[in-house]
């Protein structure tokens, strides 16, 4: 599939701002409360760079990582994020134990095998440092059983009990996962769906759990390395 014309059909140009900026909120006020600035941090299939841009920034940032397959992902990157073409069960270039936390968002509904995401997870288990976090973000088509497949490259439909399925059976060397975090209903769908534009909104959306029961068509969860 030809990632990069099937991206650019899908969101117009305009959009990037408003999404790198609504990004910038939600990494300030919800995913930077489980991260420090000095972690080493991955981004797997980071896109367009709208997390691994906004985490945690300061003078004494560990390192920031992002890996796509898509080569554009390199004019969207920030200067201090190093960029990999790479699948994401091949992390050959990071050594084992070497980071503090991977993020993973909006991507498992889009690999075609469960056979791959166990791969993946396991890719990740071995890149992390022993309680290291990895954070994935991801539909739940408990919440989107008919939206779910408007988008052409979707093929794997998850929900919260079969990624923590998944993250269970995960293993590498004896060392496996701890789920610390589930939450079924977090962030609405798109960018384009119900979320409030205005700044405040969003702000105050990031700490208010009722309104995500009412919008929230994503999981979130969070698992530790244990080793």
């Amino acid at each position: 599939m030809e990632l990069e014309k099937l991206y650019s059909n899908r969101f117009e140009s305009d959009t990037w701002k408003k999404r790198n900026a609504l990004w910038k909120i939600l990494c300030d006020e919800f995913f930077s409360k489980y991260l420090k600035p000095s972690d080493d941090i991955l981004d797997l299939a980071a896109g367009y760079c709208d997390f691994i841009n906004n985490i945690c920034r300061d003078n004494h940032m560990g390192r920031r990582i992002a890996v796509d397959l898509n080569p554009d992902v390199r004019e969207h990157s920030a200067p201090f994020v190093e960029v990999h073409n790479t699948m994401a069960q091949n992390l050959s270039f990071l050594d084992d134990n070497s980071i503090d936390a991977v993020f993973v968002s909006n991507f498992f509904e889009h690999v075609r095998d469960k056979d791959d995401i166990i791969a993946i997870l396991n890719e990740c288990l071995r890149v992390l440092r022993v309680n290291g976090k990895i954070m994935i973000l991801q539909p739940n088509i408990k919440y989107l059983p008919g939206q779910y497949w408007d988008f052409f490259d979707h093929y794997t439909p998850l929900t919260e009990k079969s990624m923590c399925e998944a993250l269970s059976i995960s293993s590498v060397r004896g060392g496996g996962y701890s789920i610390i975090t589930v939450i079924d209903k977090f962030l609405p769908y798109t960018t384009k769906s119900r979320l409030p534009q205005y700044d405040w909104m969003i702000k105050l959306y990031c700490h208010c759990p009722l309104a995500w029961r009412i919008l929230g068509k994503q999981m979130f969860m969070i698992a530790e390395k244990r080793t």
